[in-house]
């Protein structure tokens, strides 16, 4: 299949990436023209509009990483909102479809709402991309000031705190600061890919309570 872009119709193939000059305008009639459907992704950031087609491997390692965070949620008893999928944009400047993104410090804020203003509502608290085909850039969500980024590439985990200056690449999460994420998520992806993610999912749940009491 060719990659075809246009005000009438987009087609791409699987894990394609295109990159186009465009207009804030032209970006929305392209998501527009897209309709209801999530594919392809689109973000427009710098006068330029991106496509990509996500290949399965994409969308299973996202359900699973956000399974992985929200059962570690869920472990230590902190309240969350999730939405995937999500568009957000700031008019003229950017916009992004994160794979999935979390409210958890400020859960309360969009509690209830159908609609997020991303100029005055808060971003979400942390933002989760699976890097297959280079097209996700965690520079993407400076606009937004997001405070925390996971980027999963080649089976690696990237945590980006946003610092004064930007982001800040690391391995720690504000929000498990004394877990070895990393490991969890190696084990996690062993076992999901030989077997399934619900089996991955158990063998995290069993994991954590299996572990000594803090008492």
């Amino acid at each position: 299949m060719l990659a075809l872009v246009s005000p009438d119709k987009i087609q791409l193939p699987a894990g394609a990436v295109v990159r186009l000059p465009a207009t804030w305008h032209e970006y929305q009639i392209l998501s527009q023209q897209r309709g209801a459907g999530a594919l392809p992704r689109l973000k427009y950031r710098d006068g330029e509009v991106w496509l990509m087609a996500p290949m399965p491997q994409h969308g299973r390692d996202a359900h699973l990483i956000a399974s992985i965070i929200t059962t570690l949620l869920d472990w230590t008893g902190q309240e969350y909102d999730a939405f995937t999928p999500v568009t957000m944009e700031l008019p003229e400047e950017s916009g992004i479809e994160p794979d999935y993104c979390f409210y958890i410090d400020h859960w309360q804020a969009v509690s209830g709402k159908r609609r997020i203003n991303w100029s005055i509502d808060p971003p979400p608290d942390l933002v989760l991309e699976i890097d297959v085909t280079s097209y996700s850039d965690v520079n993407d969500y400076l606009p937004y000031r997001v405070p925390e980024c996971w980027f999963l590439t080649r089976n690696q985990l990237v945590i980006y705190q946003l610092q004064a200056e930007g982001y800040v690449p690391g391995h720690q999460s504000r929000y498990f600061p004394d877990r070895d994420l990393q490991s969890i998520v190696t084990g996690c992806l062993e076992v999901a890919y030989s077997r399934n993610t619900s089996a991955a999912i158990r063998d995290l749940k069993r994991r954590l309570a299996s572990e000594p009491s803090a008492d």
